[in-house]
């Protein structure tokens, strides 16, 4: 038998390094059946044989959950399986209740009293609740409901910002493949430094990477049966399109004789030699793709720098998916199914609550320090927006006390969060003003503005000053006119 490779993503947590991926069984239950939960989990012990014992799903991916705790419960073969899901609740304000209750109810599905890892979605950074939650999974983690904690779909700076309040994440599970290669550069370096694992999805493309898709004219319309291909099509089109992605595959194509594997097999190989990947996730659809001698081949041979450096070469001609990880769901051009968000949300709630006054809109963050002395956070006057001086004030929280770049990204997010409160956005700001408290730490903050207001260029200003409170290095204030 084949030995799987393995990776500690924390301490007891030993996994393998091919994850099977359940998000198919929504796919499979789209019309509104619900699959037997006893006879499809029968289905994941060959995978469990094999090695492959870990197994990925989420509160959304149609009965999953339910398949998965059946058959760790109920199968032999899965009495030592991974299993880790995911929590992806609607964007606005959370309570300790809530984190609870949803724990709770993966537990309940998973028929067990601790969920192994569980990852975390947020659909929106500049709502800062993102941020609660997060703790509130913490303090369950301590009480011992959770065994780990991740994050999905993070960008590099939102898991800086998580990380500098001290929340214990081991994990970032993002799209990562050949075609979307956002996950190199700063991202690995910033989980490779600070012990988190990155687990790659969509590293098939939901099964365009495959030979079946070699030399084949590209499909449209109702040639894509499920939602991974017409996702992933999207991918394919902003790395430049049909005919790009064609001579990638060829190139893997290329290796794979070379090495007696399958496109799909090289893919993920390379993959899997990237810096900061702790495991790949390949999905499958159970009892009906297993794909499971594929996966076990991952293992048994290694790429050539040769080999590695012409899959790269081929990679060159792509044009980058624009953004970091995870931007796909929070900024045009959307790469879902759908293409928006239609079928994830029905709205995002303001953060702030607006108050008349005078002719003027008013809202105020929460925080001690406006009622003490008399102000808001931001005011509205007809189509002008000022937004006062911001820290990285969270409630009783500082973040990222010795973290300039943590702390400009929070300010520049809880602006964000004040101007759509107004009916403004970030691009609407035409003047900003930063105060550093310590002058040896401009340029970390001045890169952060340059990357928030890049598209956007407002007049501004920086100087130095000595800003009132403990841990905070950085203050801004902005004005906007709405366009």
């Amino acid at each position: 038998m084949t030995q799987i490779e393995r990776v500690d993503l924390a301490p007891g947590i030993n996994v393998a390094r091919a994850i099977t991926g359940l998000w198919q069984i929504a796919d499979m239950e789209k019309d509104g059946s619900t699959l037997d939960p006893a006879s499809t989990a029968e289905f994941m012990a060959a995978y469990a044989d094999a090695g492959l014992d870990t197994f990925d799903m989420a509160d959304h991916y149609g009965s999953a959950e339910i398949i998965a705790g059946y058959f760790k419960k109920n199968v032999p073969a899965g009495k030592n399986a991974h299993l880790f899901t995911k929590w992806v609740p609607k964007p606005g304000p959370v309570t300790r209740e809530q984190v609870r209750a949803a724990v709770m109810d993966r537990c309940t599905r998973l028929q067990t009293q601790k969920v192994e890892l569980l990852q975390y979605h947020a659909w929106k950074f500049s709502n800062p609740y993102w941020l609660d939650t997060l703790v509130y999974l913490q303090e369950l983690q301590e009480e011992g409901l959770i065994g780990a904690i991740g994050v999905t779909n993070f960008d590099t700076a939102h898991l800086r910002i998580a990380k500098s309040i001290g929340v214990n994440i081991v994990s970032n599970q993002i799209s990562y493949s050949v075609i979307d290669r956002r996950g190199g550069g700063q991202m690995a370096d910033y989980c490779h430094n600070n012990g988190v694992k990155i687990l790659a999805y969509g590293t098939l493309l939901g099964g365009f990477i495959s030979q079946k898709w070699l030399g084949k004219t590209e499909p449209t319309g109702q040639a894509l049966p499920n939602w991974s291909l017409m996702k992933y099509k999207r991918f394919i089109d902003v790395a430049g399109g049909w005919d790009r992605f064609q001579h990638v595959l060829a190139t893997l194509n290329e290796v794979g004789i070379e090495v007696g594997r399958s496109i799909s097999t090289v893919a993920s190989k390379y993959q899997l030699g990237q810096k900061a990947v702790g495991s790949v996730i390949i999905g499958a659809r159970l009892g009906e793709n297993a794909h499971i001698a594929d996966a076990v081949s991952l293992f048994t041979f290694d790429l050539s720098d040769a080999q590695r450096s012409k899959i790269t070469a081929a990679l060159s001609a792509l044009e980058d998916i624009p953004g970091d990880c995870g931007d796909e769901y929070r900024k045009p051009p959307y790469l879902t199914a759908s293409g928006d968000l239609s079928h994830h949300l029905e709205d995002f709630p303001p953060v702030y609550e607006v108050k008349q006054s005078g002719g003027k809109s008013m809202i105020d963050s929460g925080t001690t320090w406006e009622t003490l002395a008399g102000y808001s956070r931001a005011i509205r006057i007809g189509d002008r927006v000022l937004v006062s001086g911001t820290t990285a004030t969270h409630g009783l929280i500082v973040v990222g006390k010795n973290d300039p770049e943590a702390q400009t990204h929070f300010i520049v997010d809880k602006i964000e969060a004040s101007l759509e409160s107004l009916g403004a956005k970030l691009s609407d700001v035409v003047r900003s003003r930063i105060y550093v408290n310590d002058l040896k730490d401009w340029e970390p903050i001045a890169r952060v503005h340059g990357v928030r207001f890049a598209d956007i260029r407002p007049a501004n200003t920086m100087v130095e000053a000595k800003l009132i409170g403990d841990g905070y290095l950085v203050e801004i204030e902005v004005e906007a006119v709405i366009q």
